[in-house]
């Protein structure tokens, strides 16, 4: 079994508001990826596709090497069940954790992070769903009215931020501005960089204009875990976003 190295942060060249999804079946493979991508990336994200192949084990290893890391694994379930496994989550030493931005739900995984290092985030609405989705699944509020009244909640459950398309990047700065909450975090899936194709995503964004319109991180997978280079790819986002 392979293992990640440990790595200098400090010198490292890569831009940390970029977070690598690292959406592969296996603990394996992620390794082989954070492995080929080397020195351009800081930040990865664990997602539920690797919770069933031993992701916490993996995450304590990224950690250990000196990676940051972001558990998108959006807990939903009764406050106490939450803020127990958001605490048990906590002592592992994680930055991001996603949980879904209902009102108990945030809550309760606020409480469960209070005192560790641990961030949480509230998923508003997944970049994946259209309009139509959302009707389908009975909503009456469009994606930016629902996005809105998530992230209004999330203020209100005090978490760290939300998960939002770009699309609604904006919005959700100036709603946590006017709360007083300039150090709250808008993390930006759905973002692909300059002619890439858009996959599954319903409502992506280039990484440029996705930071310019708020966002303060950026989840990148497939244009970077599915190129011929890996590192290539990563260190051409970094790029993209220098200036912004």
């Amino acid at each position: 079994m392979s293992e990640v190295h440990p790595v200098d942060l400090a010198n490292r060249p890569f831009d940390p508001r970029v977070i690598c999804a690292l959406d592969v079946p296996t603990t394996d493979e992620a390794r082989a990826l954070v492995e080929r991508i080397g020195d351009a990336v800081g930040f990865y994200k664990v997602g539920l596709q690797l919770f069933a192949s031993d992701g916490m084990g993996l995450a304590r290893e990224l950690k250990a090497a000196g990676h940051q890391v972001f558990l998108d694994w959006k807990l939903h379930d009764i406050g106490a069940t939450v803020e127990k496994a958001t605490a048990v989550l906590a002592n592992a030493g994680c930055d991001l954790l996603t949980v879904h931005a209902r009102p108990q739900v945030m809550a309760a995984a606020a409480r469960g992070a209070a005192g560790s290092d641990l961030k949480i985030l509230g998923v508003t609405v997944l970049t994946s769903l259209t309009e139509e989705d959302l009707k389908a699944d009975d909503h009456s509020l469009s994606a930016a009215d629902l996005v809105e009244l998530r992230v209004r909640q999330a203020l209100e459950a005090d978490v760290h931020g939300v998960v939002s398309s770009p699309h609604e990047a904006g919005r959700v700065r100036e709603i946590a501005l006017a709360a007083g909450r300039d150090d709250f975090l808008i993390v930006t899936p759905g973002v692909r960089p300059t002619g890439a194709a858009l996959d599954d995503q319903a409502r992506a964004a280039t990484p440029a204009s996705a930071l310019q319109a708020g966002a303060s991180h950026l989840v990148v997978g497939r244009p970077i875990t599915a190129s011929a280079d890996p590192r290539g790819a990563a260190q051409a986002i970094s790029r993209e976003i220098a200036l912004v």
